[in-house]
């Protein structure tokens, strides 16, 4: 994702995604956010740049109800090309210590909820620039769903950390859908005496999973 920012040199949402991913595992953990710091290293600071991803990781912390702290840049021409940049961080948050086994907590009969998602996340990219831009051919600009491809694909990763806390108290697990998808990151949270029975027709899926789904094996 970050390389489609870079390409597209659009660079004010992939800050909320660096954010977004550490916030919402800490709450798989039943852990509030508390603060978050940030490393972004590159061949050569370009201040325009640097301030857009700054924003986002800022706007992502206001999302997640957490403080940003601080953060490291760094300038290492020898390890990036011109134009390149990475990112890193971390969040901080607490939890109650009793509260941290959830396994332990989800029982037969419990109903499993799909939250919706607000694209592709911060995941799969690999597949999804493999997929769209080069087997298929589409371009940035390409309209999708009303509006450029890129801003469909650039759109940031959904922060659930308020959705959390309005219904902590009615929660027994939670699972964070990543690299792995469904079958890889909702056992986490099952004993091992029971499964998950999903409804995939009662799933709401998003016009981008719908056209990827057309050129790839489930």
């Amino acid at each position: 994702k970050l390389k489609l920012a870079i390409d597209s040199k659009k660079f004010d949402t992939v800050g909320i995604d660096l954010v977004a991913m550490c916030s919402n595992d800490l709450i798989c953990n039943f852990g509030e956010p508390l603060f978050f710091l940030d490393y972004y290293a590159t061949a050569k600071l370009e201040v325009a740049e640097a301030s857009d991803v700054v924003k986002g990781i800022a706007e992502g912390c206001i999302r997640s109800e957490c403080a940003l702290i601080g953060g490291e840049t760094a300038e290492m021409p020898g390890m990036y090309k011109e134009g390149d940049f990475d990112l890193a961080g971390f969040c901080v948050g607490i939890a109650e210590k009793s509260e941290l086994n959830r396994v332990e907590k989800v029982k037969a009969e419990d109903v499993l909820i799909a939250l919706p998602s607000s694209g592709v996340h911060s995941n799969g990219f690999s597949l999804v620039r493999k997929l769209l831009l080069e087997k298929l051919g589409m371009k940035f600009e390409d309209e999708f769903n009303g509006k450029p491809l890129i801003d469909t694909l650039l759109e940031p990763t959904r922060i659930y950390v308020k959705e959390f806390k309005a219904n902590k108290n009615k929660i027994n697990a939670l699972a964070h859908i990543t690299g792995g998808g469904i079958v890889e990151n909702l056992p986490r949270v099952l004993p091992d005496n029971l499964k998950a029975v999903v409804q995939k027709d009662k799933i709401q899926v998003l016009p981008i999973f719908e056209l990827m789904s057309q050129h790839v094996e489930e």
